[in-house]
């Protein structure tokens, strides 16, 4: 695909939003990551009206949740929506859902990994990295391959075709790995280690949040090649475009002043950005599913991702042994699952 410049970045934002994509989720189960807001609140919305059996919105903040959880019940009249905990900041807290998970639901057909942070604050999570790396890249995948038997149980229990969509995003173009790969690649044999240390961050963090959304194609890429083409679980990443949401509230100065620019000017609503999201969870389910699997999805269309990634297959399995070693110390079973 090349570079993807800004005058790209403007044409695909204010291209038409096709309609949601609807489907009868009767009988199915979908959980949704960062659900209390934003996109996430709107695909939760899309979600209800589809009616089904369960819906789990995943949140940080029970209030917030709480008040997310009442507004979806009078905005679609859904009220079995089900709140529960997750603080992506923390690996014990995605292992307790993971395990809660396991023992409480017998069945998901969608996850939607659509939480993430953007932030101008270095700071190291308790386990040990940088915040924005953790929420938005490590505990997602450790969410992701924690999840995914009871996807694949699914599939064989139900004859379904799950769907596992990462939300990721077209800054993964202006990534600082992507664009000076030596300077990070060079030298380094731990990459997640030294995108966390204050070192690296002090010369790069305005690319924090580009670099996160680029690890997250590169992990769903290594993933969806791991399940293989016979896969019953179909994986993909998704852009939503840039939209009205929190994810910028700690801009200031000259950067607030630009970014309220850019807002008036271009964004998408909450729930256009959401109809990205449901276009990659199902789209083409069960005639298609094929096509949609390891796909990068962006302006409601397969795309292709960056010449960085289509290029730099090695550098995809290097990352992708760092993360199973990073999680299988975290949680044993994580060696399990990346076996079978």
């Amino acid at each position: 695909m090349g570079k993807f410049s800004m005058t790209s970045f403007i044409w695909q934002q204010l291209s038409r939003v096709p309609p949601p994509e609807s489907v009868d989720l009767i009988g199915k189960t979908v959980v949704v990551i960062g659900a209390n807001t934003g996109i996430g609140f709107e695909v939760s919305k899309h979600s209800a009206l589809m009616k089904p059996a369960r819906l789990i919105l995943a949140c940080r903040s029970k209030s917030k949740g709480e008040i997310a959880l009442e507004k979806l019940n009078k905005e679609t009249g859904y009220e079995t929506a089900e709140l529960w905990m997750l603080d992506l900041s923390e690996f014990s807290s995605v292992i307790a859902f993971a395990d809660r998970f396991e023992k409480e639901c017998g069945r998901l057909d969608y996850l939607v990994e659509n939480a993430a942070v953007s932030t101008k604050t270095y700071a190291i999570t308790k386990d040990g990295f940088e915040q924005t790396i953790q929420v938005n890249c490590l505990s997602l995948f450790l969410l992701a391959l924690r999840l995914l038997p009871t996807m694949i149980k699914t599939a064989s229990e139900h004859s379904t075709r799950p769907r596992l969509v990462i939300v990721t995003s077209e800054v993964h173009f202006w990534s600082t790995i992507a664009n000076n790969p030596n300077g990070l690649l060079g030298g380094h044999k731990n990459i997640y280690k030294t995108l966390s240390s204050e070192e690296y961050c002090n010369k790069n963090f305005s690319s924090r949040y580009f670099d996160s959304k680029l690890l997250d194609i590169f992990f769903h890429r290594a993933l969806d090649e791991r399940l293989g083409p016979t896969s019953p679980v179909v994986v993909n990443g998704v852009n939503p475009g840039f939209c009205h949401s929190e994810l910028l509230r700690e801009a200031s100065g000259m950067s607030a002043v630009y970014m309220w620019f850019m807002k008036k000017a271009i964004a998408r609503t909450a729930e256009q950005g959401s109809r990205q999201l449901l276009y990659a969870a199902l789209a083409g389910a069960g005639s298609e599913d094929d096509k949609f699997r390891g796909a990068y999805i962006s302006a409601t269309q397969i795309s292709e991702a960056s010449d960085f990634v289509l290029e730099s297959h090695e550098l995809q399995d290097k990352l992708w042994a760092e993360v199973v070693d990073i999680l299988g110390e975290v949680d044993p079973r994580i060696d399990e699952i990346v076996k079978k």
